[in-house]
């Protein structure tokens, strides 16, 4: 996938970028019946209050419904054409099998119109087959993977991403994920092959405010800037220090290298190296 630059005709414009939607049908609607409304609640929860800071607004967006258990079993699908997705990082494709249904999925790299893909466990090793982590050779490049079998997808969706089948260990596949963490998947767990599409998406530069608006991002204002009541960084003449050892969010909670995760976690267990563990 490109990346599309532009001529300075404006100081936004000069370092503006946009993808250069390689393989997009760009004049396709999505499919009707694919798609459901997105109702925008700008970052409140069910009390009206502000509980994800940092959203509103934005263009109005439908929601491609996308198909992460990848459950038409023994079926060859047939892609019809890739698409561009405003809800998430990568490109989806539009798959149609034999008895008709379309579906969408996520479209990994190499992945084009007139392809075919399928969902078994006897499934050739290649891009958007999805297959039992048990059928998959070891060191493959993998993504879409489930975590409990029959739930669908959860690891490994975004733009260029893919993790690694490292080892298989009894009912249980060691897997090494995009961020380095090394996890232990069940080999009953569906993953699709290859690379998730859509590689160049952070080589993209937003170039201007108003994008970012248009994304449904609203500013971000330093703490040091506010008032003491405001943000515990601040307050004070002129640039002064944050007053704590460290910086904080506006809750006083820490902000660098605080660990979120529970200790006591269920799933830790299946962690086998955390990421940037040394």
């Amino acid at each position: 996938m490109s990346v599309k630059t532009y001529k300075p005709t404006t100081p936004s414009r000069r370092h503006m970028s946009v993808s250069g939607f390689d393989g997009i049908d760009k004049k396709a609607k999505p499919e009707r019946k694919l798609t459901e409304v997105l109702k925008k609640h700008a970052g409140r929860n069910s009390y009206g209050r502000i509980t994800v800071r940092h959203k509103g607004g934005g263009n109005r967006q439908k929601y491609r419904i996308i198909d992460f258990k990848r459950d038409k079993a023994d079926m060859v699908g047939t892609v019809l054409r890739l698409e561009y997705d405003p809800n998430r990082s990568a490109n989806i494709a539009l798959v149609e099998y034999p008895d008709k249904e379309r579906r969408y999925i996520l479209a990994p790299v190499g992945l084009g119109a007139g392809d075919t893909i399928t969902a078994s466990g006897t499934a050739d090793i290649k891009p958007g087959n999805a297959l039992p982590i048990s059928s998959i050779p070891v060191g493959t490049i993998i993504h879409n993977i489930e975590l409990y079998p029959g739930k669908g997808a959860q690891l490994v969706r975004s733009a260029g991403v893919a993790a690694q089948l490292m080892a298989k260990e009894g009912d249980l596949a060691q897997v090494r994920l995009p961020s380095g963490e090394y996890r232990y998947i069940r080999m009953n767990c569906k993953a699709t092959i290859g690379q998730v599409g859509n590689v160049d998406h952070s080589n993209i530069n937003i170039g201007k405010a108003g994008r970012t608006r248009h994304m449904g991002i609203r500013p971000t204002v330093r703490g040091s800037v506010m008032n003491p009541n405001d943000h515990p960084h601040g307050g004070g003449e002129g640039k002064s220090p944050i007053g704590r050892s460290g910086p904080v969010t506006p809750w006083g909670k820490p902000a660098l290298g605080y660990k979120t995760r529970k200790k006591k976690n269920k799933t830790n267990k299946f962690i086998v190296k955390r990421r940037g563990a040394k």
